[in-house]
């Protein structure tokens, strides 16, 4: 994982969303938890199973991997007496939902089945136009698919179907923040590009300062 900030009070645990979108706002992600240090709000990154510096393979992975694998890096600042708050990005809000934390802070959330829509959209797409439904499963194991480069356990898709994002109303802490653009409701909407829709990594210094100031407002309120 990665680390920033003071070494005690409240930490910010950053959830990245799952697949190839985690790529895409990785260096976002760590603008956002510098931003959070020179407010001194500490932060951490963690890789979770199967993304990022993990040697587990993804398509070994399943929900409960990924959301076991955020609950230990958070229960050992649990054991330091840390509060945790989670700052999840998009899918990431699915696995922070099973862990431990004082509050719950979302950009543009979503949830397991409009990912998982959105995964068999881009195998569709990728697919080639002549090949048969036959041809193209063939060239696929019974355990896995291939979505952008990605091998993905068909049981985790099915299983994204029946994972939603924490809500208040079930329980503690918990904000919303979209894009201007995004027309579903939220705590706040703010102007900014969707990094997670371009095809390269990329990174916004003004939206991640902007987002540290209202994570690290947001925190403050909590620990009041």
């Amino acid at each position: 994982m990665l680390r920033f900030g003071p070494a005690d009070g409240p930490v910010a645990v950053v959830a990245l969303p799952l697949f190839e979108e985690a790529n895409r706002v990785r260096a976002f992600a760590v603008a956002i938890c510098r931003a959070l240090a020179r407010r001194s709000i500490g932060s951490m990154l963690p890789d979770v199973p199967g993304q990022g510096e993990s040697l587990v393979p993804l398509e070994a992975c399943g929900m409960v991997d990924f959301s076991e694998g955020l609950a230990d890096a958070i229960a050992q600042e649990h054991a330091g007496g840390r509060a945790c708050y989670g700052v999840a990005i998009r899918s990431g809000a699915l696995i922070a939902k099973s862990t431990r934390l004082r509050g719950r802070w979302h950009l543009s959330p979503q949830d397991g089945p409009s990912l998982s829509r959105e995964l068999y959209r881009i195998r569709q797409g990728a697919g080639r136009p002549d090949a048969t439904h036959d041809e193209r499963e063939a060239t696929e194991s019974k355990a896995h698919l291939e979505i952008a480069g990605n091998r993905i356990a068909r049981d985790l898709l099915t299983d994204l179907s029946d994972h939603t994002v924490w809500t208040t109303a079930d329980g503690g802490f918990v904000r919303t923040v979209r894009l201007e653009t995004d027309a579903l409701p939220a705590d706040r909407h703010v102007p900014g590009p969707p990094l997670w829709r371009r095809a390269e990594p990329d990174t916004d210094a003004a939206l991640a300062a902007l987002l540290a100031d209202d994570i690290a407002d947001w925190i403050t309120r909590c620990e009041a």
